[in-house]
């Protein structure tokens, strides 16, 4: 079987380190309990520019330079860079990364596209295609209610079980050598759809997907929730971690406060309205690059699980009354020296 230890999950043939990561957050976030970890919070959620739209790219481009200059590198160093944001086309990256001058790869995973921009950065490191390689993920609340439910002006009342999409981007540096922690396996998501057809109700929707990776990954590896410090989800919020909790006690993996979900870490829901919690590809990006990279850095974390869950839906397929598919990635990191 070589590097693959199943029917999702590859072990590296050497660690890739993650040499850097920034993360870019809006006002909102940054009044969270993780506004101390992010490289910058921006105040102005157009960031200077006349459409959210705009604002996105523009956290892009932040987060991706912050990135890459704390890596020691510039981005002629870097061989590829892997981004992708919820918009249509992935216009939020296109218009980031474009004056970079670095073969790109746009990439759609909805909110689990930093599980898949990793993954695939450190693949191809691991393959030999590649020395360096940043990869990165982002969204925008008002971006995204514009796009998906409602422009913010109408004023609708979001239900309970909805979340709040992150306003913000994360970027990481991937390299062969270098220090700092390492990515050791990834497990790849399959597409899991319940028949959840409530666009509000993205937890729900992506549980399913989220359990089902985590569930697979650890029958692959031949480990038990104990065998990590974290184990976190992305987006799921606090309704949608209780269901995979749930479902994956059914598994047979019954799991303790050692699984969280980023969604739940960046928001404070005593004091900020977010009903069920954070959303959006910038709420695993912002959370794994401000909070938890430099634990695995220092060493505070030995070993995490990194699972980012996307919700596969369009604006077309909620006004066709379809059900909205979900997926998770899965990414093994461990503290360490890094790669040599």
């Amino acid at each position: 079987m070589g590097k693959r230890l199943g029917p999702q999950t590859v072990r590296l043939e050497r660690p890739v380190a993650v040499t850097a990561a920034a993360a870019v957050a809006g006002k909102m976030e940054g009044e969270g309990p993780l506004g101390e970890c992010f490289d910058r919070i921006v105040q102005d959620a157009l960031f200077g520019e006349d459409s959210w739209e705009k604002a996105e790219s523009h956290f892009v481009r932040e987060a991706m330079e912050r990135a890459v200059q704390k890596s020691g590198h510039t981005m002629g160093d870097m061989d590829y860079v892997f981004c992708g944001d919820l918009l249509n086309q992935c216009i939020g990256t296109t218009f980031g990364i474009k004056d970079f001058s670095i073969p790109c790869f746009g990439v759609f995973g909805a909110c689990s596209t930093m599980g898949e921009t990793m993954s695939l950065g450190a693949m191809l490191i691991d393959g030999g295609f590649a020395e360096q390689v940043l990869a990165g993920a982002s969204s925008h609340f008002c971006s995204a209610e514009k796009q998906f439910r409602f422009p913010l002006p109408l004023g609708i009342q979001r239900p309970p079980v909805s979340a709040r999409t992150v306003t913000g981007a994360g970027a990481a540096v991937l390299s062969r050598k270098g220090e700092g922690p390492v990515i050791r396996e990834i497990t790849t998501g399959k597409i899991v759809d319940l028949g959840i057809k409530d666009a509000n109700h993205m937890g729900a929707a992506m549980a399913p997907a989220a359990a089902a990776l985590i569930a697979a990954h650890l029958r692959e590896t031949n480990r038990r929730p104990e065998d990590y410090d974290y184990i976190v989800t992305g987006d799921l919020g606090r309704i949608g971690r209780d269901l995979a909790a749930e479902l994956l006690a059914k598994e047979g993996f019954p799991m303790d406060e050692r699984y969280t979900d980023c969604g739940i870490l960046v928001y404070d829901p005593q004091k900020q309205d977010v009903h069920a919690g954070g959303s959006g590809c910038a709420c695993s990006a912002v959370t794994f690059a401000g909070y938890f990279y430099p634990k695995l850095r220092r060493g505070e974390i030995r070993r995490m699980l990194f699972v980012p869950t996307g919700a596969l839906l369009s604006t077309t397929s909620v006004q066709q009354g379809l059900t909205i598919p979900g997926i998770a990635h899965g990414i093994v990191l461990e503290s360490g020296k890094g790669a040599d």
